[in-house]
């Protein structure tokens, strides 16, 4: 570890496997807006793709900045010590505890800016929207009482991952912003594969969060519990996919289904400790297959 560089470390406090959770919902709201393109003028004719980059680096340093701090919070109350998985900056006291809650800061700030550009182009309303996923993104672990310890994470990653992404970056990707039910159908399952990613992780550190008295939905549904939680969030996510896309598209979504198969069998045989690392990077794997299938089926909606 002494021989890594700091860049290598803080890349590695980002949680690069994990990002794929910002990027697809982007691209999944850029189709969105992309159906309601005017006839003739192709489904990129509708598209604002200024906006598009600056809400995904909204999403982007909004997930940086959350991993950050999640690694600051965790590592100063003592829950990320002897953890089974990657690196944690603060835990293990590679990078100090206040340059990583510095680091989580300044990517919020980031966030911010960019969603200021993008409130002042299309509605102010967003400017709220943008405050209310900084404070989640904090208080997820942060604070006196954080809501991630209480099990109520889940609940916050499928609302900011997949509502609030989807339909947000479908509003500002249009040349006209626009609420559409198409968006809030999408983004559906765009959010409960978060949800499943975060199962995961919970589910791999649930000896250690019970220990430490972290409630996340994990501890609270036990074992068993947790695991039949991550293959419904799966299956949820595949069903609704099958009744967005056209008939033409079924075939990509079979193929995410394939690709959602061996990590859900694992996780319902048992797999336990490190063997569920292999979840976790499966899982972010089924989130770009599902997210390709679901970007393609949109498009090929709007040029039918």
């Amino acid at each position: 570890m002494k021989n890594r560089s700091q860049a290598s470390l803080w890349v590695a406090g980002a949680r690069p496997r994990t990002l794929p959770l910002s990027v697809v919902p982007v691209a999944v709201g850029t189709a969105v807006a992309a159906e309601y393109a005017p006839s003739g003028t192709g489904w990129y004719g509708e598209i604002s793709w200024w906006r598009v980059v600056l809400a995904l680096v909204v999403g982007l340093a909004l997930q940086i900045g959350v991993n950050y701090a999640n690694d600051y919070s965790d590592g100063i109350r003592g829950a990320d010590a002897d953890r089974v998985g990657p690196l944690r900056l603060t835990a293990s006291g590679v990078v100090p505890a206040k340059q990583v809650k510095y680091a989580a800061f300044g990517c919020f700030a980031l966030a911010a800016l960019c969603g200021l550009g993008l409130a002042v182009s299309t509605s102010y309303w967003l400017v709220l929207v943008g405050a209310v996923a900084i404070v989640g993104a904090w208080f997820y672990t942060g604070g006196s009482s954080p809501y991630g310890y209480r099990g109520l994470g889940d609940v916050s990653v499928f609302v900011f991952f997949g509502l609030v992404a989807v339909i947000g970056t479908a509003y500002v990707a249009g040349s006209h912003p626009r609420l559409s039910w198409l968006a809030l159908w999408t983004a559906i399952p765009v959010g409960l594969l978060a949800v499943a990613v975060l199962v995961a992780n919970n589910l791999r550190d649930l000896p250690k969060d019970a220990l430490v008295g972290k409630r996340t939905s994990a501890v609270r549904l036990g074992d068993r519990g947790t695991r039949i939680m991550y293959a419904l969030c799966v299956g949820l996510a595949i069903v609704v996919g099958a009744l967005v896309v056209p008939v033409i598209c079924l075939p990509l979504i079979a193929i995410a289904a394939i690709v959602g198969f061996f990590p859900v069998r694992t996780v319902l045989r048992g797999a336990k400790g490190m063997d569920l690392i292999s979840v976790l990077v499966a899982t972010g794997q089924l989130q770009i297959v599902y997210g390709a299938a679901l970007v393609i089926g949109l498009l090929v909606g709007a040029d039918w």
